[in-house]
């Protein structure tokens, strides 16, 4: 099974609006899964999660706080400002900034050695930059920092999609995010069965976020 961006937006509006989840119970599910998996690839830390400005730095903070909560050392780095950060994921930003877990904000005027300093020492990178929402390239200076991210020597895991790759047609931007893993919600996007999607994506890891099953299905029966 694979989705599409719309049949992505469907079944998420969808489980709030006729299932009763909410938007934070959908996140906190898929960043605790994203660290499910993180944990058994041999993840000690320090870890620092690279955070954009939607719902997958949503994602990203949910991963700071479980890595936390698990006693690995973690850090975030958001390069979009924080007072553009809306609903759930604003609300987890809320959470890491009370929970006192490191996290510095880049959003200011692009500092490319400040970026490239506050990376040293990662074990792992985890590209929460941009979602399946996501289209065309990435713009500056988000590109600066994608390839600053692929020419680290850190172990790389992407959420829900690496940052650069379209999810509809799997067209590879320049840059795109390179992961050794990548943890994507509920099913597959349709995208990774690019062939060029492949050397980007990793292992491809599907995590569950509660979306009923039937709902899915019924999604995906619908079409994209």
């Amino acid at each position: 099974m694979a989705l599409s961006r719309s049949q992505v937006r469907s079944i998420d509006c969808r489980a709030i609006a006729e299932y009763g989840l909410t938007g934070l119970v959908l996140m906190e599910n898929a960043g605790r899964g994203c660290v499910d998996v993180l944990c058994p690839l041999g993840c000690c830390g320090p870890v620092v999660i690279v955070c954009g400005k939607g719902n997958n730095a949503g994602d990203g903070l949910v991963i700071a706080r479980h890595l936390d909560l698990r006693g690995i050392a973690v850090k975030v780095l958001l390069l979009g400002p924080p007072g553009e950060l809306h609903g759930d994921a604003a609300a987890n930003y809320a959470i890491v900034v009370r929970s006192a877990i490191p996290l510095v904000d880049l959003s200011g005027p692009w500092d490319a050695s400040r970026f490239e300093a506050e990376l040293a020492g990662a074990e792992w990178i985890v590209d929460a930059i941009l979602g399946t929402g996501a289209t065309g390239a990435p713009r500056p200076p988000w590109d600066d920092a994608i390839r600053k991210l692929n020419a680290h020597p850190g172990r790389k895991l992407a959420v829900d999609l690496p940052s650069g790759l379209d999810c509809d047609t799997g067209i590879v931007s320049n840059p795109t995010f390179r992961a050794d893993h990548t943890c994507t919600f509920v099913a597959r996007k349709i995208g990774f069965d690019n062939p060029a999607a492949a050397e980007f994506l990793g292992a491809v890891h599907v995590v569950d976020i509660g979306a009923p099953r039937r709902l899915v299905a019924d999604v995906q029966s619908a079409g994209p």
